[in-house]
């Protein structure tokens, strides 16, 4: 299909297809790590720190090899790059041809010894690295909006639900604690991530070092230390110690099942959010010029948590990808790994990023509405009093069985006046009309206090708080500042 004739004056990033994740929602920092420019100045800073590393151990570069490689770190004509790459279809050796072109004296010892794995699965660890930093203090601030919601409205008694069928009470503050939970272990699961990732480091083509080993004349005692070399001048401690060609791709797969995992936390935190808007008991931001729907103007759509269950999908769909790859690795590697992951790592973290920054963005501006959740709880918890109620009568000199069955008889009227007639709950009418129950007429109102029927609900919220989140946010504590402003 041809473009339209009429594109003149279009800026020419319309007439292509844009993700929506970098084009409408991601962050300019996560954009950036999985950016082209990211991407190949890091290569260049590979070749850098294998050439220093190699001049430290003895290899003949010289200084001015090095100033040269220093000063063109930046310097990426990212036209010939493409030309090359068109030319001799290895986007690699394209690169190394383009820094060459950059820096003639050094052309003869750029990527000296190494792989393409060299520069492209070690660049794939920073990135890898990077996108975990930036998403941590991400979710240890949804972690802190929403536990400080939930020590607000830790006493708040509302309705609990099982099979969504309305059950005993809770608080508020107690359900946003089992949403802090969960992503509690979402943080300790990419922090394990972050903590046991380690570089590739200087491998060969098949992982044995055979070309650095020649490259050192058989001194084994050198190859060890230029890979211990390399590793740290990158920033990690640690290389994989084997690997094949590439490191292995269950590095990915463990990642990207932290992140799926993640996804299902903001899906259940947001879903829950979209039900109780839905009972209009809570509702996310709702801005002064926000439109809730095209054609209904009374709308109020909680689109920012719509939006996350939607992202959260897509970013739990994604584990599929290095699975596979990871299954399908023949031997010491097989390219088929290569454009798969292209995508699927760099849209795990895009969509982890934007979930985080929207959720983030909601729990900086919950609304709850506390008449409105008195009223649900009003309305089933006289059907929740019932124990009471016999337990009282018990205490009168009732028969428990005989009572048992009269507030059965009663309860089944009343759930037939709510639901057949669509009256509210009058089980309370009914015990105060009916003689048997006299003896606890009285005590009626005592007896249906919500507050007696929460439980430990604020005792175990601030206990939570204190001893299993406020000791893991004490890590961020720099960190937990920065508001999410949404522009959409």
């Amino acid at each position: 299909m041809a473009l339209p004739a009429n594109t003149a004056g279009i800026d020419q990033i319309y007439t292509k297809y844009r993700s929506p994740l970098v084009s409408r929602y991601a962050s300019p920092e996560m954009a950036y790590n999985f950016s082209e420019l990211k991407k190949f100045t890091t290569w260049r800073k590979l070749w850098l720190i294998l050439a220093k590393s190699q001049k430290t151990l003895g290899i003949d570069i010289s200084d001015e090899q090095i100033s040269e490689m220093e000063s063109n770190i930046d310097n990426i004509d990212f036209d010939m790059a493409a030309e090359q790459e068109r030319r001799c279809r290895h986007d690699v050796m394209a690169h190394v041809h383009t820094f060459a072109a950059a820096c003639p004296t050094a052309a003869s010892i750029i990527h000296l010894g190494a792989t393409s794995c060299y520069v492209g699965d070690n660049t794939d660890l920073l990135v890898l690295r990077d996108g975990i930093d930036l998403l941590l203090p991400k979710i240890a601030r949804c972690i802190q909006r929403i536990s400080v919601f939930a020590e607000e409205y830790r006493s708040m008694p509302c309705l609990a639900y099982t099979h969504l069928q309305p059950a005993q009470l809770t608080t508020v503050g107690k359900r946003a604690t089992l949403w802090v939970a969960e992503l509690l272990m979402d943080l300790r699961n990419l922090k394990r991530n972050r903590d046991d990732l380690k570089f590739r480091g200087v491998k060969g083509t098949t992982g044995t070092q055979a070309s650095f080993l020649q490259l050192f004349d058989n001194d084994s005692a050198k190859v060890e230390l230029l890979d211990k070399l390399v590793t740290e001048a990158a920033g990690f401690s640690q290389f994989y110690i084997v690997t094949g060609q590439t490191y292995s791709r269950k590095v990915d797969v463990d990642i990207l099942s932290s992140l799926a995992n993640l996804g299902a936390s903001v899906h259940k935190i947001c879903s829950d959010i979209r039900l109780l808007a839905s009972f209009k008991e809570l509702e996310e931001p709702f801005e002064k010029d926000q439109i809730g729907s095209s054609a209904m103007p009374y709308k109020r759509n909680p689109m920012r948590s719509e939006r996350c269950c939607s992202l959260a999908r897509h970013l739990m769909t994604l584990v599929q990808d290095p699975l596979m790859t990871l299954s399908t690795q023949w031997m010491e590697r097989t390219l088929d790994d290569s454009a798969n992951r292209r995508v699927c790592l760099a849209e795990a973290f895009l969509t982890a990023d934007i979930i985080l920054s929207t959720l983030q963005n909601i729990s900086e501006g919950f609304v709850v509405y506390p008449k409105v959740v008195e009223r649900r709880v009003k309305q089933e918890l006289p059907f929740m009093a019932t124990e009471n109620f016999i337990m009282a009568m018990v205490k009168h000199g009732a028969n428990r069985q005989e009572c048992h069955e009269k507030i059965r008889v009663l309860s089944q009227q009343a759930g037939a006046t709510v639901k057949e007639h669509g009256l509210d709950n009058d089980l309370i009418q009914r015990i105060q009309a009916d003689s048997y129950f006299e003896p606890i007429h009285a005590e009626l109102a005592d007896l249906m206090k919500p507050q007696t029927f929460i439980g430990r609900c604020p005792e175990q919220v601030e206990k939570f708080l204190a001893q299993e989140v406020r000791p893991v946010l004490s890590d961020y504590s720099n960190q937990l500042q920065e508001l999410s402003l949404l522009t959409l």
